[in-house]
């Protein structure tokens, strides 16, 4: 099986970097997977961080795409319940304008941020994801200028109308999306980066219960997870170093100004709690060398029956995201696959 790749970029910051840094290596990465031959490269939204610059999905994606030219650009996600299916619809199609054929339109439910953060977002009102199913219909029609007749706002278009309308993902990492995924007939990823435990089991639900619709004929899924490679496996552990203290940081609701060097993850005193919390997390990343890395995505693949995998990475060092991403081409394709494009 020809496993394909793909990537997550959620705009990391390191500590020491400015957020303007962060964004331009965005774009840097874009075009250096690109140029390595993976599939899609996803932006995520993320609000109220010191951590992650990416809070504004729609914005990036249209530099990315003026960027780059063949891999396919998308959000990963929108958080929708935040805002106006019509509008989100009007901004896709407007990339998709600008960029024909190429644009993913991947959506959640989630925050995405703190409270305080949620609050904003809806002008100082509690937000409610009870009306995501219906969002997610009022968006499709939008899309594909397809509002029922019965439809309150029938006959309203999301201009501009595009020949090729972007492809709808649902993004999840419960039971829940799986099956939402699977009613709507529309391609679902898992992410494993997020919840390491019962990706499998949900995956196989999407897929039990999947009903063709319009926009999908058969089920089609894929699995986000953190991947992080380099020459060997212990240069691979203490690079990770600084993503297992990050997240341990998150979880426990302590200061993260950016993701920590592996040498201050090194020197931090883990009590054997946290460390039982880094061994848990890992269940969440593939870690090491190419041949290590190759054979847990062949793995998580077989896993999670499906031919396509997208790689969230997150290094201190910069240039230790880009080798992470051109060792693990090589090691999946070989050195001619993933130099053809250069």
């Amino acid at each position: 099986m020809a496993l394909q790749l793909s990537v997550l970029d959620q705009s990391p910051i390191a500590e020491g970097m400015t957020a303007e840094e962060a964004l331009e290596n965005t774009v840097k990465l874009a075009q250096h997977v690109e140029q390595l031959g993976y599939k899609r490269f996803w932006v995520s939204e993320h609000h109220d961080t010191n951590s992650l610059a990416g809070s504004s999905p729609e914005v990036l994606l249209g530099h990315i795409g003026a960027k780059t030219s063949r891999i396919r650009i998308g959000s990963g996600g929108v958080m929708l319940p935040h805002y106006s299916p019509y509008k989100v619809a009007e901004n896709f199609h407007v990339l998709a304008g600008l960029h024909p054929g190429r644009v993913d339109l991947g959506i959640g439910r989630a925050p995405g941020g703190m409270p305080r953060a949620t609050m904003a977002l809806q002008d100082g009102r509690p937000r409610s994801a009870d009306r995501y199913r219906e969002q997610i219909d009022d968006l499709l029609g939008y899309l594909h200028d397809a509002l029922p007749p019965v439809h309150p706002l029938y006959g309203v278009k999301a201009t501009p109308i595009v020949q090729s309308p972007p492809e709808l993902w649902l993004l999840g990492s419960s039971s829940e999306t799986a099956k939402l995924a699977a009613d709507k007939g529309l391609p679902y990823v898992f992410a494993q980066f997020i919840n390491g435990e019962g990706g499998e089991h949900y995956m196989r639900l999407y897929r039990d219960r999947f009903v063709p619709s319009p926009y999908l004929a058969e089920p089609r899924g894929m699995v986000a997870v953190f991947a992080i490679c380099a020459e060997t496996d212990e240069k691979a552990e203490w690079i990770a170093g600084s993503l297992d203290l990050s997240l341990l940081m998150i979880e426990q609701g302590m200061a993260l100004n950016g993701t920590p060097s592996p040498e201050k993850a090194a020197a931090y005193p883990y009590s054997p709690y946290e460390r039982k919390r880094v061994e848990d997390n890992r269940r969440r990343m593939i870690v090491g060398s190419p041949t290590r890395v190759k054979d847990k995505l062949y793995r998580l693949s077989e896993t999670y029956e499906t031919e396509e995998i997208m790689l969230v990475t997150i290094t201190y060092d910069f240039e230790d995201k880009l080798a992470s991403f051109r060792l693990i081409a090589e090691a999946v394709w070989g050195w001619t696959n993933a130099n053809c494009f250069n």
